[in-house]
């Protein structure tokens, strides 16, 4: 777990104020693009059980009853891969697609972003990277 320190400007011409973070960083998202891409691969490609990705990807070592068999995150990260709320770009796997075949939907095409010279990587290695890179 890391804190980011964000810069915040005011335009003198409107009054906007702007934020500006780190890239990977996204916005309301308490995880970085890249942790979010491997968790969607690992979850929709290597078809590693919620619980599994959730021990790999998160930080905290005490966890609820529920985390136990799953990991609703999860689940909220794929739905919003899916209605195009996360990774937009990432193309939709069809509407009768499950949120997992909408998380190994999107770990492909993070991943097909990655640099060319990480081709060597697993899947997910590369689905972190794209996602890094597509934030």
């Amino acid at each position: 777990m890391i804190s980011v320190t964000a810069r915040r400007y005011r335009c003198l011409g409107c009054g906007a104020v702007l934020l500006v973070v780190p890239r990977g960083v996204l916005g309301r998202r308490a995880y970085s693009a890249g942790a979010i891409g491997f968790a969607l691969a690992l979850w929709g490609v290597a078809l590693a059980t919620a619980a599994e990705v959730r021990r790999r990807v998160g930080p905290a070592r005490i966890l609820g009853d529920s985390a136990v068999t799953g990991w609703a995150t999860l689940r909220r990260w794929a739905r919003d891969v899916a209605q195009r709320r996360l990774f937009a770009e990432a193309p939709s796997p069809g509407p009768p697609a499950s949120l997992r075949q909408s998380a190994a939907s999107a770990a492909a095409a993070l991943a097909a972003s990655a640099a060319p010279t990480t081709r060597a990587l697993p899947l997910e290695h590369r689905a972190f990277l794209g996602a890094a890179h597509a934030a």
